[in-house]
C-alpha cells in the first residue's frame, strides 16, 4: 500500500529538463490555464513532479472523466471473471425492467457500445435519463430510443459509463472502489481514494473519483506496460489493445485531439492516447516514448495544454545528447517553487463592528453558486475567518492575508472539507476572499460589500454535477 514509483533525474531517462521547463513556461504564461499538478514518468521513473501550492502531492483531486478510465479497467476485470461479455446486450443485465424496453435499437445496445460511447444516441442523454426515471437512471437511459444503430456513431454520453459501472457493481455485489481495491488499487500501491455515489450506494463511474496525481500516473503506467505490474498480468493484453485503439470514429469534434477516435473510455490523440477529465485533468500515455504525463488543473483551454505538451515537452523525450546541468538545476528549483498567487489585501478592517455584526446575503448571478445563501465575517485567533452557509449546511475557516491559509474544517454534517483561502480588505467597504476547495479543481471568489451587506460568490469555473459543500471534497 502506498508504494511510490521510482524517481530519477530526467537526463538519466533520456528526457530533456529544458523541454519540461519550456512546457511549464507555456502553461504558466497562458492566461486561461491554472495548473495544479504535473507528473512526467519516463521508462517507469518519475522524472518531473510538481504541485502548484496550495495543492500538494498527498491530497486527492477530483478527476472528473478520468474516472471513466478507472471504470474501463474495472470492466476489464469483470470480463476476465465472467461477470460480463462485450457482446452482451445491456438489457440482458437488467431483467427486472426488460419488458419496459421496447425500442429495437435500445434492446440491441451492447456493452461494447456503451464502453465506446457508441450507443447510437446523438447527444448526451443524462438529463433525459434522470427525467424518465430518477430512481433508476439505467432504465431511464434505455427508455430513450437511439437516433442511429448502436455502434455506428459517437456521442459523449454519460449514461453509457454509468450503465457500465452499474452492471459491474450489480454483479460484483459491491462498489467500484471495493471491487478495484484488491484487483487494481492494492497491487499498484494506491492508497485511499473516494468516489461519489448516486443513487446512494452506486458509484457514478463516469465522474466523481478523487485520487492523487501519482495514482493516476500508476494507472497510465499499467496501460503503458500492457496490463502488467511487478511481473503480474493484472488485466488482459487484449483488453488493453481494444480499450486503447479507436472503436468508433469521432471526426465531428471541434478540437484536433478530440477527433482521433475513441476506445473503451480512452481518447485517441495525435500522440498516444489518454484518459481526460474536464478542466484539464489528463493522463496522457505515449507508447512510442515510453512516457506517461499526468496533469491536474482548472482550465477550459484543454487543447492548449495538449498543444503545449506536443510543442515543448514531447520533443525532449528521447534526447540523444547529455542535458545541460544548469537546466536540471533550474527545473528542480522551478518545480519546488510552483505556487498559485494569493490575494493581496489588508488583513483586517479599520473597524470590525459593521463587518461582524450580521451576515452578508449572497446575491444571485449568472456565475454565482446557486446554493450559497450567506457569508459571515469575523475576527479569528490568527486573523479573519469566513463562514459559508447553505440552507442545510455551513463551514467556517481562516482567511490568509497575502498567503493561503490551509485548513480542513468540518461542515454541518461533520465531514472535513479541505480549503485554502486568501484575501482581506480592498478598502473600508469591500472584503475580497478567494477560496480553493483543495480536493477539487474549483475556486470561488467572494466579495462582501458595505453598507448593503451583500455578497457576490462567483465560481472561476462552476463545478459540474453539484456545487453544494458536500460535493466539494473527497467522499469519506
Amino acid at each position: 500500500m502506498g508504494r511510490s514509483l521510482p524517481r530519477s533525474r530526467p537526463a538519466d531517462q533520456q528526457a530533456d529538463p529544458a523541454a519540461i521547463l519550456r512546457f511549464l513556461d507555456a502553461v504558466d504564461d497562458h492566461p486561461a490555464i491554472e495548473m495544479h499538478s504535473l507528473m512526467v514518468v519516463r521508462h517507469g521513473h518519475v522524472v518531473a513532479e510538481g504541485w502548484w501550492a496550495p495543492y500538494t502531492a498527498e491530497r486527492p483531486h477530483l478527476l472528473y472523466s478520468i474516472s471513466k478510465s478507472f471504470t474501463s479497467t474495472a470492466a476489464a476485470f469483470a470480463q476476465a471473471e465472467g461477470l460480463l461479455e462485450l457482446d452482451d446486450t445491456v438489457v440482458s443485465h437488467f431483467g427486472e425492467f426488460a419488458a419496459d424496453i421496447t425500442d429495437p435499437r435500445s434492446r440491441s445496445v451492447k456493452i461494447r457500445h456503451i464502453a465506446a460511447m457508441a450507443s447510437g444516441h446523438s447527444r448526451d442523454t443524462l438529463i433525459e435519463a434522470l427525467e424518465r426515471d430518477p430512481a433508476e437512471p439505467v432504465r431511464g437511459f434505455l427508455l430513450i430510443p437511439p437516433d442511429h444503430e448502436p455502434g455506428t456513431v459517437f456521442a459523449y454520453n454519460q449514461p453509457c459509463t454509468y450503465t457500465l459501472a452499474s452492471i459491474i457493481q450489480r454483479h460484483a455485489g459491491m462498489s467500484l472502489t471495493q471491487y478495484l481495491r484488491p484487483r487494481l488499487l492494492d497491487p499498484l500501491g494506491i492508497g485511499p481514494v473516494g468516489w461519489h455515489s448516486w443513487p446512494p450506494g452506486r458509484e457514478l463511474g463516469f465522474t466523481g473519483l478523487h485520487a492523487r496525481t501519482e495514482d493516476v500516473a500508476k494507472l497510465g503506467q499499467l496501460y503503458l506496460q500492457r496490463g502488467r505490474w511487478d511481473g503480474v498480468q493484472l488485466i488482459p493484453e487484449r483488453w488493453v489493445d481494444e480499450a486503447t485503439s479507436a472503436q468508433i470514429g469521432n471526426p465531428g469534434q471541434p478540437d484536433p485531439d478530440w477527433r482521433q477516435g475513441y476506445g473503451f473510455h480512452f481518447w485517441m490523440a495525435r500522440h498516444g492516447y489518454r484518459g481526460d477529465g474536464v478542466f484539464g485533468q489528463f493522463c496522457v500515455i505515449l507508447p512510442e516514448q515510453d512516457t506517461v504525463i499526468v496533469t491536474t488543473a482548472c482550465t477550459r483551454e484543454m487543447q492548449a495544454v495538449l498543444d503545449a505538451m506536443w510543442t515543448h515537452l514531447l520533443p525532449g523525450l528521447g534526447m540523444a545528447t547529455p542535458a545541460d546541468g544548469s537546466a536540471q538545476h533550474q527545473l528542480s528549483a522551478r518545480l519546488a517553487g510552483l505556487e498559485l498567487p494569493a490575494c493581496a489585501a489588508a488583513p483586517a478592517p479599520a473597524d470590525w463592528g459593521p463587518w461582524a455584526s450580521e451576515r452578508f446575503t449572497v446575491v444571485p448571478g449568472a456565475a454565482a453558486s446557486p446554493l450559497l445563501a450567506s457569508v459571515g465575517v469575523a475576527p479569528g485567533a490568527h486573523g479573519a475567518q469566513i463562514s459559508l452557509a447553505e440552507p442545510a449546511n455551513s463551514v467556517t475557516f481562516p482567511l490568509g492575508a497575502g498567503a493561503w491559509a490551509t485548513s480542513a474544517p468540518a461542515d454541518g454534517q461533520g465531514e472535513a472539507i479541505p480549503i485554502a483561502a486568501s484575501g482581506g480588505w480592498l478598502d473600508d467597504r469591500t472584503l475580497r476572499a478567494e477560496i480553493i476547495f483543495l480536493e477539487t479543481p474549483h475556486r470561488m471568489d467572494i466579495t462582501c460589500s458595505l453598507p448593503g451587506r451583500t455578497a457576490e460568490a462567483v465560481w472561476r469555473h462552476p463545478p459540474i454535477g453539484g456545487s453544494s459543500l458536500r460535493d466539494l471534497h473527497c467522499p469519506p
